[in-house]
């Protein structure tokens, strides 16, 4: 089940928020938390039933590991405790390895050897990048001594709770469970809601209006075109990168907007990565739980690793090439995500080295540097395969062949607003309406206030209702044809 369908919006979210405040104030707590872990369930299971046993094995492992660690003794970093970590961890790594990885390394092989061992072309579990890295989290907060979780019900709803189930926050469980527990968040809650109701619009908003239209840009460009020009390859390549940041920052606010409604605080996961006026501030910016779990549980162990004491900025370079590695590899299972969690960590070594000899950089400078860096990084982000690569990029520096029209691309959706266009206007209608549009949303990343920061000036007034109608409505009058949210496919 999606966010931005109709089912959801008008059956499921009605249906689970009414039900879960009437049985915390007649059942309990107790019966109300099981109302949302069975309408999680439901939730997860909608997509495809089949994959609910696999997230329940994984949980089912996960909670038994945890427990054993808990009754393996009081010692934080006993013998037993340390195995049946490390057991855990491969656990979640092979499961995630199988299914998302298998082909990929079996595929490179057969391309490196000659071999011809069979692909299984098996399809991604949907959230299996996610359940398994915040499991892991647990698993490892738990061999800490840092959490003790007694109820499995309580630990399934905090691995399946369905607002940021399928593609985070990657959460921790003292940052969500104890929030079920509080007195004052079993009943409903006006101020919550009418927030979480403004983030929920704004969220659909940037991905039905604005994140699904630049998808029919990039489409075309990366998949459809046999050959761009400079000035449509830019336009692809931008594109891309507008259509992933609305669209991943839409699911964000629509996740935290849905929790709120159940009085529960999410995480904040995005903040205008696009003002970063460095690489280190773009990844401090961009998917905050995910960089949080690999600075954590990636570039910390590796910078624990050196034998010898003391600080090392060589070894902490090479930590970080190694974590954003981990998190380009994390992103998808292709030679492409491995170049571009390459590019990203030398990106923040060069980053480093350049604050570390204090030498002066205009910040105007920094952001255009940073901005064109993360676009040209994200045209390895969505290509299928290097031919593509080499066709965007190559034409962005003005060594492509050119060939199809922006028109092409405006009319690939068949929208009625072009068909109005002379048709000899065509062609300097679609470059200018295109240049035109990319431009003005670079000023939009780069000045407007995010939808954090415009809620915290919301108030119950008849132009913040007007403003979040509108928002709302527009995109519910493009819902007929449903796009999935681009971190599902991870």
């Amino acid at each position: 089940m999606l966010f931005n369908s109709y089912v959801f919006i008008f059956a499921f979210l009605p249906t689970v928020l009414l039900a879960y405040f009437f049985i915390n104030n007649h059942a309990g707590p107790r019966w109300a938390k099981f109302w949302l872990l069975s309408a999680s369930i439901f939730f997860y299971g909608y997509w495809n039933p089949v994959y609910l046993l696999l997230l329940g094995s994984s949980i089912a492992v996960n909670f038994t590991a945890s427990v054993a660690m808990e009754r393996a003794g009081e010692q934080e970093r006993s013998l037993l405790k340390k195995r049946i970590l490390i057991a855990t961890i491969l656990f979640n790594v092979g499961l995630l390895g199988y299914f998302k990885y298998r082909d990929f390394f079996v595929g490179s092989v057969n391309f490196a050897l000659g071999t011809e061992f069979p692909l299984l072309y098996m399809a991604l579990p949907l959230a299996i990048s996610f359940f398994s890295l915040q499991q892991i989290a647990f698993a490892v907060d738990s061999y800490k001594g840092l959490t003790q979780e007694k109820s499995f019900a309580d630990y399934m709803l905090f691995v399946s709770f369905f607002p940021q189930l399928i593609a985070g926050p990657i959460v921790h469980h003292k940052e969500v469970m104890p929030q079920f527990a509080e007195t004052e968040n079993k009943s409903f809650n006006i101020n919550n809601f009418t927030a979480g109701c403004f983030m929920f619009a704004v969220g659909l908003f940037k991905k039905v209006v604005i994140a699904d239209n630049f998808a029919g840009w990039a489409n075309y460009g990366f998949d459809v075109a046999p050959s761009l020009n400079v000035v449509e390859a830019w336009v692809t390549s931008l594109s891309y990168s507008f259509q992933l940041y609305f669209d991943f920052s839409g699911y964000s606010d629509i996740a935290i907007g849905l929790a709120l409604m159940f009085n529960i605080v999410l995480p904040l996961n995005f903040n205008s990565p696009y003002k970063a006026a460095s690489i280190i501030n773009l990844w401090q910016r961009w998917h905050l739980t995910l960089t949080r779990f690999i600075n954590l549980y990636v570039y910390r162990p590796v910078l624990r690793a050196r034998k010898q004491r003391g600080f090392s900025f060589a070894w902490a370079m090479f930590a970080t090439v190694v974590a954003m590695e981990v998190s380009g590899i994390w992103h998808g299972a292709a030679w492409t995500f491995v170049v571009f969690g390459f590019m990203h960590g030398f990106g923040l070594v060069i980053n480093h080295i350049w604050r570390r000899l204090k030498w002066p950089f205009p910040e105007w400078l920094g952001w255009f540097i940073t901005f064109n860096f993360a676009n040209i990084s994200l045209v390895l982000f969505r290509a299928q395969d290097w031919a593509t690569v080499g066709k965007v990029l190559s034409s962005m520096f003005g060594f492509g062949d050119g060939g199809f029209t922006l028109q092409k691309a405006l009319f690939f959706q068949d929208n009625m607003l072009f068909q109005l266009v002379d048709k000899p206007n065509y062609d300097l209608f679609a470059t200018a309406l295109a240049c035109s549009t990319v431009l003005f949303f670079v000023g939009i990343v780069r000045l407007s206030p995010n939808s954090q920061e415009l809620r915290e000036r919301s108030q119950l007034n008849w132009r913040w209702l007007l403003f979040q109608l509108i928002a709302f409505l527009i995109p519910l009058t493009l819902l007929q044809q449903v796009n999935q949210f681009i971190y599902f496919q991870f």
